[in-house]
């Protein structure tokens, strides 16, 4: 089966007898079951249609996914890169407000990337970052620094900026001075990113160049 049963479909499959695999609903219903090789139609009088074993195979797949579905926890979702939440890259205009309830949001959205690592990683770990963020670096990597306590830079006063790259895969960040530059490339290893410094040939500038570890 290369696609998943419509609803009218799942029902009919669902309603077969439990014996017998014996079906029941319209000629083109059930037509289209076989056609997909989920029935057949028996060659003898009054030409009932019955499940192959790839229906009954259909059946069983269909009822332990719903058995998963009511098992499952909640589902976990990234933090959006718009939207109600979305990680202070620096230099936002006009700057967002801060205080305790951004505070929160920023904590909880952080335990919520670690937990999407979780349940996203083949292995489980939670050390390094996951398919969301390398599809939304400048939003990861601005989330763990946002997270760790850096500042995020404002038109009033300095702090880091995170900005996208021509390179695959990695972001620059920038800080007001050395010592806040290293600060954030510790913060960016402990996340899971490999980082380097360097300068910017014309402007003298220091920055980071940060990309997520794979391994």
């Amino acid at each position: 089966m290369t696609r998943p049963l419509t609803a009218a479909q799942r029902r009919l499959v669902d309603a077969a007898d439990p014996g017998t695999g014996r079906l029941r609903g319209t000629p083109a219903q059930l037509a289209a079951l076989v056609k997909r090789g989920l029935a057949f139609r028996h060659p003898r009088p009054p030409h009932d249609h019955f499940l192959t074993p790839a229906g009954h195979r259909a059946r069983e797949a269909e009822a332990e996914a719903e058995a998963e579905a009511e098992a499952a926890p909640e589902p976990v979702t990234a933090p959006a890169a718009t939207g109600v939440f979305a990680a202070r890259v620096g230099g936002e205009d006009p700057a967002p407000e801060s205080g305790p309830a951004r505070l929160r949001e920023v904590r909880g959205a952080w335990q919520g990337m670690l937990e999407l690592r979780r349940m996203t990683n083949p292995d489980g770990a939670t050390d390094r970052p996951c398919g969301w963020e390398r599809s939304h670096l400048v939003q990861a990597a601005a989330l763990a620094l946002e997270a760790a306590g850096h500042r995020p830079a404002t038109d009033g006063e300095g702090g880091y900026r995170v900005r996208e790259t021509p390179q695959p895969e990695a972001v620059a960040v920038y800080a007001p001075d050395g010592e806040s530059l290293r600060a954030c490339a510790a913060t960016l290893e402990g996340a899971g990113w490999q980082v380097g410094a360097y300068t910017e040939p014309r402007t003298r500038a220091r920055y980071l160049l940060a990309s997520p570890r794979r391994v």
